[in-house]
């Protein structure tokens, strides 16, 4: 089951979703546990601050149910994204320690027919724009969590502190490890809080990662054509840059973590999103966001969207940074058969490419 085999006992809802126990959910989606011990969740490290990670044994969240009755983070999460944040979602009931479940759990023919969205389908115009709005949905809540922006760059430097006590045993893997510190990894990333610490964008309530097997397109009666999607996997939901979310979500159009052989996932990045394809996504989101906004002039609106392109763009920069840092920690945690160490050379070679071209 991937990540909800993993952290959910039972299958529930998730078990209904055809796909779940793919590559991708191996790759991202089972190291969720990994993910908690290691401290880099928002709901661990920026949603409750000082709670920190001690005293966590991996593969027992007793302590954190303790503390938050049994899971209440994500049911106030679930409950506004997507109970609240559509209307249409009135079935879906909370869940009693397991997660959300779709009633009644013994009906299987009662659940949705839902499947997560492929990596190409992130680029279909239709569906682009339903994500954008959801995203501003998601952008617009207030939840009871901290609010202060500290999740970004406090995991990052957890990170690095990680890997500067890592070892490779395996000399294939020790060479390419070596190759990757020869980034100059802690240096590189104080010149990236410097560029974004000078580029404004609005501190939200973010999902921060946004991307193919998060989205579940809806079938049957549970889709209607203006309102199919929905977004799932709230573990890195946190308050944090805007910037980042939407950044995240571009850069997720150029992996697919779905190929069929090694290193299990395939790059290609000349699908990043080009400037048009950037602005019909900004312009749903903003769309979505007009009623917080306010009325603007046409001149208004053009400077907005020149505005958010900067900033998504910079923000990119941190998703390949942060994505990189985590691929290396996997590289050494991880029993999944993925090529992590490949993966965080890409993420690194795509930082330092679109660095020179947007900044």
């Amino acid at each position: 089951m991937g990540q909800y085999g993993a952290i959910w006992s039972d299958t529930g809802q998730y078990g209904a979703i055809p796909g779940s126990t793919g590559q991708y959910g191996a790759v991202r989606g089972d190291t969720g546990l990994y993910r908690s011990v290691w401290g880099d969740t928002g709901h661990y490290g920026a949603i409750w601050g000082s709670m920190g990670r001690d005293g966590l044994v991996h593969g027992n969240m007793e302590q954190y149910r303790a503390i938050q009755g049994d899971m209440g983070w994500y049911r106030a999460i679930w409950d506004r994204a997507v109970r609240g944040g559509t209307g249409r979602y009135g079935a879906i009931q909370r869940g009693t320690g397991q997660g959300p479940r779709w009633p009644p759990l013994a009906d299987t023919a009662a659940r949705p027919q839902s499947r997560r969205l492929r990596t190409e389908d992130l680029r279909d115009p239709d569906i682009s724009k339903e994500i954008a709005v959801k995203m501003s949905r998601f952008h617009g809540m207030v939840m009871p969590f901290n609010k202060e922006p500290k999740w970004l760059f406090g995991t990052m430097e957890r990170y690095l502190k990680q890997i500067s006590e890592l070892t490779f045993s395996e000399e294939g893997q020790l060479k390419k490890f070596n190759h990757l510190k020869a980034y100059n990894l802690q240096q590189e990333m104080r010149s990236l809080r410097e560029l974004l610490e000078a580029t404004p964008s609005p501190v939200v309530f973010c999902h921060n990662d946004v991307q193919e097997g998060n989205i579940l397109l809806l079938a049957g009666h549970e889709a209607s054509p203006s309102d199919k999607l929905m977004l799932i996997d709230f573990e890195y939901s946190s308050y944090n840059y805007r910037g980042f979310d939407i950044g995240n979500h571009f850069c997720e159009w150029v992996y697919n973590y779905t190929h069929g052989s090694w290193p299990y996932y395939k790059a290609s990045p000349e699908n990043y999103p080009s400037r048009q394809q950037q602005l019909h996504f900004i312009r749903h989101y903003l769309s979505e966001d007009s009623g917080r906004r306010g009325d603007t002039t046409h001149e208004e609106q053009a400077r907005i969207e020149e505005e958010m392109l900067t900033e998504i763009n910079r923000f990119a920069l941190a998703s390949h940074f942060f994505w990189g840092l985590w691929s290396i920690l996997q590289a050494k945690i991880s029993t999944i058969e993925f090529g992590y160490l490949d993966y965080a050379q890409s993420r690194f070679e795509a930082y330092f490419q679109h660095k020179a071209q947007c900044c």
